[in-house]
């Protein structure tokens, strides 16, 4: 891929992240607020939970042809086609209520969130130096954090009519959609002789060479997704406020926009591996400890706050980790599997949380995603982290 094609001026820096925080204002307002929606409508936890699903599984199905996509169509097109998706789909919500249709503008937007995130951090990963590359995919995660973190706050829009929140986040999209196609110029990835794997074998030496820097993207979709779509459903039973409910999933993403630089940047000097292995260790303990405060929103809140600032940038420290590790030619390749691995996550992260709610306890929402975390950082010990620079 030709990074001379991709945008050179800072404006258009500029707007690429404003779609990051698009793409993490639409899954951090949407998730919580249709599982609120449909808890207040009398359905089952498991039922919720798959349908929160759903927005991953149109994320894994674009994830499958997103590289293709770029090279046929170009950066901006494929930016354009993704907020269109999710332009058109959300004033459909409130007009079309029901688990099954919902179920299907989930789809819709997962596509095009994910077409979103995938052209923003591919950009990124291609023209970042290897010694900064921890403080600017840092810069990355903090846009969609931003969005990320903001989004619940919109859950309150809902007492002025159900259709208010959904209107309100299409206009900020249309806004977005507008500048792209007004100044955002027109790129595409030219082919070359480093496109020498074709199929699989890309794939392969990625995950021969990478496996532990990809595993982040699966257990931040896991968390991100098991809190937006099934923590309302947690909060609500144990008897948190919606108001609590929302002020602790701003807690996360606040502590993830704290740390997220801090630790990028400690990345840069004291290498990827060890600040994945501490953070995943010591962020798991942190939600594995959920339970054992109650309905205390303060002891919530440091622990949403604490744990969200470890495991914040999973995603972005695994891609920088990643990029470390392999040599450029595969780094579309590995963006895809971290999609991939972020999107099998998100998928059965509210699946597992809400059945084990159902069926077994609440509790083992947190103690799930804990024991996972804490698991990551014990494989990090048998890493040995060899670069592939040459293959």
């Amino acid at each position: 891929m030709n990074v001379s094609l991709l945008p050179r001026s800072a404006f258009s820096y500029y707007i690429l992240l404003g779609v990051v925080v698009m793409a993490g204002l639409s899954q951090g307002l949407l998730l919580p607020l249709l599982s609120i929606l449909l808890e207040q409508q009398g359905v089952s936890a498991s039922v919720n939970g798959f349908n929160s699903a759903s927005l991953y599984i149109g994320s894994f199905a674009m994830t499958l042809v997103a590289e293709r996509l770029v090279g046929v169509v170009g950066f901006k097109k494929l930016l354009v086609g993704g907020l269109l998706m999710v332009l058109i789909a959300l004033p459909l919500f409130p007009l079309l209520p029901g688990v099954r249709t919902w179920f299907v503008l989930r789809l819709i937007i997962g596509a095009g969130d994910s077409a979103l995130n995938y052209v923003a951090q591919l950009w990124v990963l291609l023209v970042t130096p290897a010694e900064n590359r921890g403080r600017n995919l840092s810069l990355y995660g903090m846009s969609y954090g931003i969005g990320f973190s903001v989004g619940p706050l919109g859950i309150g829009l809902v007492d002025y009519g159900d259709s208010v929140p959904f209107l309100a986040l299409a206009l900020l999209f249309l806004l977005v959609l507008i500048f792209v196609l007004r100044f955002l110029l027109a790129y595409k990835p030219e082919s070359g002789k480093e496109h020498t794997d074709r199929g699989f074998a890309r794939f392969s030496k990625v995950y021969r060479y990478a496996w532990f820097a990809l595993i982040p993207a699966f257990l931040y979709g896991y968390m991100e997704a098991s809190l937006n779509g099934n923590f309302p459903v947690y909060g609500l039973r144990i008897g948190l406020f919606k108001e609590d409910v929302a002020l602790l999933m701003l807690s996360v993403g606040i502590g993830g926009l704290i740390l997220q630089l801090p630790l990028g940047m400690l990345s840069d000097r004291f290498g990827r591996r060890p600040i994945l292995i501490g953070a995943g260790v010591c962020g798991g303990l942190l939600f594995a400890l959920v339970p054992l405060a109650g309905t205390s929103l303060w002891l919530n809140t440091i622990l949403f706050l604490a744990a969200g600032g470890l495991v914040g940038s999973f995603y972005s420290l695994g891609m920088a980790y990643a990029a470390d590790l392999l040599p450029k030619a595969l780094i579309p390749s590995a963006n895809v599997v971290a999609s991939f691995h972020f999107s099998a996550g998100s998928m059965l992260g509210p699946t597992i949380g809400g059945a084990g709610m159902q069926h077994g306890s609440p509790f083992l929402l947190f103690l799930l995603m804990g024991s996972a975390y804490m698991l990551f950082g014990a494989f990090g010990f048998f890493f040995k982290g060899r670069t592939a620079k040459n293959v």
